[in-house]
Order: C-alpha cells, then sequence, then structure tokens
C-alpha cells in the first residue's frame, strides 16, 4: 500500500497535471480561424433560452 501511495499517485497526478497543459497550450499552434470561440447563431441562443427557462420553472 505504501508503493502506490508514493509512487504510484504522484505518477498518476504529474500525468494528469501534464496532458491538462498540453491541452491547454495545443491553442498556439491551431490556426487563428480556430483559436475564437464558437459562433452563436439564434437557433442555439434559442434552444439555451428554453433550457434555462425550463430549469428554472420547477
Amino acid at each position: 500500500m505504501s508503493i502506490i501511495r508514493s509512487y504510484v499517485i504522484p505518477f498518476l497526478i504529474l500525468i494528469v497535471f501534464l496532458v491538462a497543459m498540453v491541452a491547454v497550450s495545443a491553442r498556439i499552434w491551431l490556426p487563428s480561424d480556430m483559436m475564437a470561440p464558437a459562433p452563436i447563431d439564434g437557433e442555439d441562443l434559442a434552444m439555451a433560452g428554453n433550457f434555462l427557462l425550463a430549469s428554472f420553472s420547477v
């Protein structure tokens, strides 16, 4: 049990941190048009509004 606590868990934490860092920094290599947030059209906005109304009408 002490091997898991001493070696395995810190290694897993390090791997999760490195994967998250690579995912966040991957935006550097994206084309400039893909770096912007996704556009929201009227249909998506209406669907989000309906969802919010339904969730608060309880």
